[in-house]
């Protein structure tokens, strides 16, 4: 059973931290926006590091041994250079396959994600449920087993879509995302029947809610849609406590973002970082070599 895949290294919460922590937020991508959002609410203290592996987007791509040695390479280098307290996975595939592998090198703890299929079921009237995901999550046991163990009275339409991570970025990037192409990738999770109707779609990739509003605006009927980054949140809490007294305050601190390409740092994209509270954007080159 692999359901632990949002703990830490542990159990137990940390022992006391008598400082401001120093949380990193990794995805391959712009996808960990959504969870930097609420770990920033959730210990608007901390001094948060957004680490994006742009050279290597999109994880769902690669063979499952290049994506482990990667993300191992990309996070020694992380480690070494801003020394967090906690690491955010923010990413599903990259938490379902290398997880284990980086709780064996690093001695810090390490909140992954996954789809949030027990809260869906508990949320919907009707039975219908549609997981919203990559093609990888969509094909891993783990979602399976996930559907089986917390949503085995529901039925689930798991929607593997092709091209949805990229939009959102190609969005963010300041360029246009039509309507129609964005409905080619969330309309086969509205499934009407003599049963009703889904009532609730699971966004099973960091990159989705991002474009909430656009999928709200075009869908069919209204539907609860459930983003994991409120529950990640509430696991770093867990593990490191929340915010400590004497630093800061209600409103979080300036965030630095370290990208391993930049080839896709258009002047939008910047303005979009800027308004989520990333004050710095350095570049730490590190491009994708396949063997």
């Amino acid at each position: 059973m692999r359901f632990d895949l949002m703990a830490g290294t542990a159990a137990a919460p940390l022992a006391p931290i008598t400082r401001a922590p120093v949380v990193l937020v990794f995805d391959s991508g712009l996808g960990g926006l959504t969870v930097l959002a609420e770990v920033r609410r959730a210990r608007p203290d901390a001094r948060v590091v957004y680490a994006a592996d742009d050279a290597a987007f999109p994880y769902g791509g690669l063979a499952e041994p290049v994506l482990v040695a990667r993300v191992l390479t990309v996070m020694e280098r992380l480690i070494a250079a801003h020394a967090p307290d906690l690491v955010v996975v923010a990413c599903n595939t990259a938490s379902t396959l290398v997880l284990p592998a980086l709780r064996q090198r690093f001695d810090i703890p390490f909140v992954g994600t996954v789809p949030p299929i027990k809260p869906a079921a508990a949320a919907t009237r009707s039975g219908l449920v549609s997981v919203l995901a990559t093609p990888g999550t969509v094909r891993r046991d783990y979602t399976r087993e996930l559907i089986d163990t917390y949503a085995a009275g529901c039925r689930v339409t798991l929607v593997g879509a092709t091209g949805l991570a990229a939009l959102t970025e190609t969005a963010l990037s300041g360029l246009p995302v039509s309507d129609a192409d964005l409905w080619a990738e969330i309309g086969p999770c509205f499934v009407e029947g003599e049963a009703g109707r889904t009532d609730v779609v699971v966004l099973a990739c960091t990159h989705y809610p991002l474009l909430l509003a656009r999928y709200q605006a075009i869908a069919p009927w209204p539907v609860t849609w459930i983003d994991p980054a409120p529950a990640i949140a509430r696991r770093m809490t867990q593990l490191i406590g929340g915010p400590a007294r004497g630093f800061g305050d209600d409103v979080p601190g300036p965030v630095l973002a370290a990208f391993t390409s930049g080839d896709r740092l258009t002047p939008a994209l910047r303005a979009a970082l800027g308004e989520r509270g990333i004050a710095e954007v350095a570049l730490q080159a590190m491009p994708l070599v396949l063997q």
